[in-house]
């Protein structure tokens, strides 16, 4: 009964909200303004257009109800104007520059989007003249990792060996110095605006097509028959299905709406602890779950760094939001693998079925 109650209290809250989503066309911005779709929310998204033909985006955008703008997060004008036209209840901003690898080609240009990028909205947001929650998505990377059998907690030092992982951490200090600065807890009753950031863990799940990321290689090669090659077999992770954090994200800012008071800065969101699986494992699964494959090891000493080790710590959340994943690790890759496997034409409805399938858990 307290699940139904909670699916419940999301809809009844989420039906007529303004919401605003940056980074909509993106593989988890597009799961998201999809749940939004069903929870009645009004939506708006700003963001680039998808990087390719096959993205999710493409797949539910003329079967949901939406405002869509193809704008740079990094155009703050713009942005500014936006948000001032659709006047949002809620503002969830997931628009970066999300992959490790590709911050050591662009690096500048990461921590622009990121930190930057993140500066621009809320600086938007200062002048928005009404009620407004604020979730700002970063990630799990944002800590100082010593990459040792450790669980992260939203209180320690953050870091970042990669350019992706310092802009994420950036970001971070952005959002504290904007709230203590421009939205101090404080002077609530004057600005009326909650600021919070979401870490979520190592996402997978249905549509992700995005460069040297592990599920997208793993389906490329297994649709062409081809040997998978694994960069970094024994590389421990949080990996969690996209809907857990989404779930979170939803209801994070149902919390923090209706009473600033209780909700606290920052979240981790993460699988459980005894789910952080090392890649091979992840790769196994994937394979049984396909029906067939196989990998090589082509890990190389002489490739850029990307961290062995990586844990996080998810009890915050369940103490003060009352979250939990439902998911473990090994249903979270086969609900992935099961979405890869349905025929084209199907697609939009398999991905309604999962996240009705997830909200009736």
């Amino acid at each position: 009964m307290e699940k139904v109650e909670l699916n419940k209290s999301l809809i009844d809250f989420y039906r007529g909200k303004k919401v605003f989503v940056t980074g909509h066309t993106g593989f988890k911005g597009a799961w998201f303004i999809n749940w939004l779709h069903l929870l009645e929310a009004e939506i708006k998204g700003y963001s680039l257009p998808p990087e390719n033909d096959l993205s999710l985006f493409n797949i539910i955008k003329s079967n949901i109800q939406f405002q869509n703008v193809y704008a740079d997060i990094r155009d703050k004008e713009q942005l500014r104007k936006e948000i001032d036209v659709f006047q949002p209840d809620i503002i969830f901003h997931l628009a970066a520059q999300a992959l490790v690898r590709r911050s050591y080609e662009i690096p500048s240009e990461t921590f622009d989007v990121n930190a930057v990028g993140t500066a621009n909205i809320l600086e938007a947001v200062i002048h928005l003249n009404k009620k407004c929650t604020v979730i700002l998505i970063t990630t799990d990377k944002v800590y100082e990792n010593k990459e040792i059998d450790y669980y992260y907690k939203e209180e320690d030092v953050l870091g970042g060996y990669d350019p992706y992982s310092a802009s994420k951490a950036a970001a971070e200090i952005v959002i504290n110095s904007f709230r203590n600065s421009f939205f101090n807890l404080n002077q609530y009753a004057k600005h009326q605006k909650s600021i919070i950031s979401a870490r979520a863990g190592n996402v997978i799940g249905g549509g992700d097509w995005s460069k040297d990321r592990i599920i997208p290689d793993i389906v490329r090669s297994l649709q062409k028959g081809n040997f998978i090659e694994v960069r970094n077999p024994n590389a421990v992770r949080p990996w969690q299905h996209v809907l857990e954090p989404l779930s979170g994200y939803l209801k994070v800012g149902m919390l923090a709406y209706n009473d600033h008071s209780k909700i606290s800065t920052a979240y981790n969101l993460g699988p459980a602890p005894a789910d952080h699986l090392p890649v091979n494992k992840l790769v196994d699964i994937a394979i049984n779950s396909w029906g067939s494959g196989k990998w090589n090891d082509t890990s190389d000493k002489n490739q850029v760094h990307e961290a062995g080790l990586l844990k996080l710590d998810i009890s915050k959340a369940g103490k003060e939001l009352n979250w939990e994943p439902k998911l473990n690790s090994q249903e979270a890759i086969e609900w992935t693998i099961n979405w890869y496997k349905q025929d084209e034409v199907n697609l939009f409805n398999f991905t309604l079925e999962q996240i009705k399938q997830y909200q009736s858990k």
